[in-house]
């Protein structure tokens, strides 16, 4: 078993997955907390790009849509914590006033969306049936493809969920409302996932640990939620401090902390809903590393199943 161990941590640019792991590492190149045996090195992308990446096994941990789970579940296990869940809320469906949702089901016009492998786009096949018609492109040019009328609608992620309104879209179904009033769930977006080898490479109980340290960080940045914030909105691509902040609240939260048995149930529900419709490969029994116990020794339980 090696003494220490240099992980790779990919998250999205995004002010939440900054706000959650910036204390693995520090702001001034020392961990602000103890990160146990592991050393962590910080890499970022769009949330898609991660997804193909998550497919070639390229980071050690890494954030992933959940949709994208049955892709890779050969190679990652989810973790316990760091999801983003939306609880009557998520990525948005949106036009330009004049279009109705009743339109884009009887015309199905091309919707733009934030990438093939991401869960809005699952989430959206779900609410619009075998006619939709989608295609990806960066997600923070959706909101400018719909407004110039390259595209008649598009599904906005991230701050665009809070801005769509303010430069002249509507929002025609918010899809973790939509969700939540239709089958009673959460709506699971993203994930934090790490590579199963972590187990055999560390030695039994890799996972628990590292689980374990992933945690403290959520719950020092949460501690610390004003430091936390202002690192956060170096990645917050110019928007408002209140919007970054409303953008935090919304997706770390208890949620991220720990899914919990109730956050566990709805990837389980959703992901068998997406493959019952077709739209996603079976998931199987999705499986969780848990952390180890407050004190407990490197020989925690790696992984429980759901």
């Amino acid at each position: 078993m090696p003494d220490r161990m240099r992980l790779t941590l990919a998250h999205s640019p995004d002010p939440d997955d900054a706000f959650m792991w910036w204390p693995l590492v520090g702001l001034d190149g020392d961990p602000a907390i103890d990160t146990g045996r592991f050393d962590f090195e910080i890499v970022t992308g769009d949330i898609e790009s991660l997804n193909a990446a998550a497919e070639r096994g390229a980071y050690d941990v890494t954030a992933i849509s959940i949709a994208h789970y049955p892709a890779i579940k050969s190679k990652y296990i989810l973790t316990a914590c760091g999801a983003s869940v939306g609880d009557g809320y998520g990525p948005k469906l949106v036009a330009k006033p004049g279009l109705s949702l009743d339109d884009i089901r009887r015309d199905h016009p091309v919707i733009a969306v934030p990438g093939a492998r991401t869960t809005a786009l699952a989430t959206s096949r779900l609410l619009l049936g075998e006619g939709m018609r989608w295609e990806a492109i960066a997600f923070d040019e959706i909101d400018e493809a719909v407004l110039s009328g390259r595209f008649d609608a598009g599904v906005v992620i991230h701050e665009g969920q809070l801005t769509c309104e303010r430069i002249g879209l509507e929002i025609l179904v918010d899809l973790g409302a939509w969700w939540k009033a239709t089958r009673g769930w959460l709506l699971p977006l993203g994930g934090n996932a790490a590579k199963r080898d972590l187990e055999d490479r560390g030695g039994p109980g890799t996972l628990a640990a590292l689980t374990r340290v992933l945690s403290n960080s959520l719950a020092h940045a949460m501690k610390e939620r004003e430091t936390s914030l202002e690192y956060a909105l170096t990645f917050g691509r110019g928007i408002a401090r209140d919007d970054a902040d409303a953008f935090v609240e919304m997706y770390v939260n208890a949620w991220t902390l720990e899914f919990g048995q109730q956050g566990e149930s709805a990837v389980q529900d959703f992901l068998s809903a997406a493959h019952e419709a077709g739209i996603l490969d079976r998931p199987g029994i999705v499986d969780f590393a848990h952390s180890e116990p407050a004190g407990a020794g490197e020989c925690g339980a790696a992984g429980v199943e759901a």
